[in-house]
């Protein structure tokens, strides 16, 4: 049987949700990291909303960074509960938390692109991999698996001319998290499949974001018993590499 929630698994405010205290899912039951649960709070419209900055006013009721906690917490009306009030609940909640996860990290990206800290194209990249200038690839979700390929390999090839071992270095990661569109958006470009991240402060802050973005989308349900989510790409044709 579901615990029941009380208030004390609501914070006292975005001062507190920003210390580095451990919080409890509402799913889970289990304390976790903050930058292992995102913060939800109830907009003055009475809608659950969620407050990925924590900085949004009110108490706030935290869920495991997943996709699939947060769909379980909808269904589990979860959040009427934990905020002991009524409160309105899109049905839709996990994936608008997602689309505004991948908004987040755009901007990021955006700012770090603006900071002249990514280069986009194919010669361009492979032209970064080799002056060993990448700090992480970044490849469009949809772009075409050659061009992946090709340049994952040119990374691998980098790394062992610099005595590191055999496949990509984990120094540098790949990025598949955004769409070529969410690509073009960020960097106001068109078709852009293929960009490499620059050193630089900026770029940090699209690293972190995407991979909290990844670790939402493929994180498991705290609960064994429930099935994650289909997980799959749109069929769309793939982009061409060659942007």
């Amino acid at each position: 049987m579901l615990a029941s929630l009380d208030p004390a698994d609501l914070d006292h405010g975005p001062r507190t949700a920003k210390s580095g205290i451990g919080r409890m899912c509402a799913v889970s039951r289990q304390v976790r990291p903050v930058d292992e649960l995102i913060r939800f709070v109830v907009a003055p419209t009475g809608e659950v909303v969620p407050d990925l900055k924590r900085k949004l006013p009110g108490r706030g009721l935290w869920v495991s960074a997943s996709r699939a906690a947060v769909a379980e917490a909808v269904r589990r009306k979860a959040f009427g509960r934990g905020f002991k009030r009524e409160v309105r609940v899109g049905p839709a909640l996990a994936e608008d938390t997602e689309r505004l996860l991948a908004k987040s990290a755009v901007e990021a990206l955006a700012i770090a692109a603006k900071a002249g800290q990514v280069v986009s194209g194919f010669a361009k990249v492979e032209e970064a991999i080799g002056r060993g200038r990448a700090v992480a690839l970044i490849h469009a979700a949809d772009g075409a698996e050659d061009g992946i390929r090709k340049l994952n390999a040119r990374l691998a090839a980098s790394a062992r001319d610099t005595g590191e071992t055999a496949g990509p270095s984990p120094d540098v990661p790949v990025i598949t998290a955004l769409s070529s569109d969410e690509l073009d958006l960020a960097l106001g470009r068109s078709n852009v499949i293929h960009a490499a991240l620059l050193a630089g402060p900026a770029g940090g802050t699209f690293l972190s974001r995407s991979r909290f973005l990844v670790r939402y989308r493929a994180a498991e349900d705290s609960n064994p018993g429930r099935r994650r989510p289909d997980r799959r790409l749109p069929d769309r044709r793939p982009r061409y590499s060659a942007d």
